[in-house]
């Protein structure tokens, strides 16, 4: 596809989306965590009502990574939107801290359940959205039935837009946000089977940060129990494996708690606190 012919899908699709914003009601209150998703559905709601009709509202917890909160401020800031947090208490719910496959769905449950309470002192006709794209649905994601469930709106979604198109839709639209990593929750890290803790969690959040200060953007420390292992892309590896801080590094993550710390030689993979299968 020539340039010319992306730009005018891209502005097709956004208007599309605006439409579509537009049919759920007068005002849309956004599950904004700041990454690009619902950076992309928080702009086009503000365009499709109006940013005055339109709050951002990220939820804090212990999973909620350090520093991305002035990340979502400064986004929200840029498209006039009121910006507010709110505390979630999904660790607090056993059948989140217990980490089996649903984890994200009660996760999701958590937050759509306080979100729903602040729709409840709005003005009428206030919808809830959130971010999902198409591509999410190539994993096993049940915090979209979460959503469902709450009646929450993902008009990405909705409307089969995948990340490529999110992107694409995020730096027509100017957003600051529109090359960031991805970045999950930091529950995510943990093996499935080990139990959810607050200190756990934190660990992992210093854990990456020092690994991202010797130059790398994507990185996922994954908590296995008594050992960790750490990820950045496949391109990566050998730039990490030859760092001259390397050593360093992994020193720090082992003085954090861990009894062995390895880089995974396969590098970024979605889903990799997910334990491998039995006999791998």
């Amino acid at each position: 596809m020539s340039a010319v012919a992306e730009r005018v899908q891209v502005a097709a699709m956004i208007r599309d989306l605006e439409d579509r914003i537009r049919g759920y009601g007068d005002r849309a209150l956004v599950a904004f965590s700041g990454g690009v998703d619902s950076s992309v559905v928080l702009a086009l709601a503000a365009r499709a009502l109006g940013p005055d009709r339109v709050e951002a509202v990220t939820a804090i917890s212990p999973s909620y990574p350090a520093g991305e909160m002035q990340v979502a401020a400064e986004t929200a800031s840029d498209l006039g939107v009121a910006h507010r947090s709110v505390w979630t208490h999904e660790v607090e719910r056993e059948a989140y801290a217990r980490n089996d496959e649903l984890r994200c769905y009660h996760c999701k449950a958590e937050l759509y359940d306080v979100l729903g309470r602040l729709v409840g002192t709005a003005i009428p006709d206030t919808v809830v959205l959130a971010g999902a794209n198409a591509d999410d649905l190539d994993e096993f994601r049940p915090g979209i039935w979460a959503g469902e469930r709450a009646g929450i709106r993902n008009p990405l979604l909705e409307a089969s837009v995948g990340k490529g198109t999110v992107r694409s839709i995020a730096r027509t639209l100017g957003l600051r946000v529109s090359d960031k990593p991805a970045l999950a929750c930091l529950s995510s890290r943990v093996e499935l089977g080990i139990r959810i803790a607050p200190e756990g969690l934190a660990r992992v959040d210093e854990a990456e940060a020092i690994v991202r200060a010797l130059g790398f953007d994507v990185v996922r420390v994954r908590h296995r129990g008594a050992s960790a292992t750490v990820e950045v892309p496949a391109g990566e590896v050998d730039r990490l494996l030859a760092h001259p801080g390397r050593d360093a590094a992994l020193r720090a993550l082992a003085a954090l708690g861990w009894d062995e710390v390895a880089v995974d030689p396969n590098g970024y993979r979605p889903g990799g606190a997910t334990p491998p299968p039995s006999g791998t």
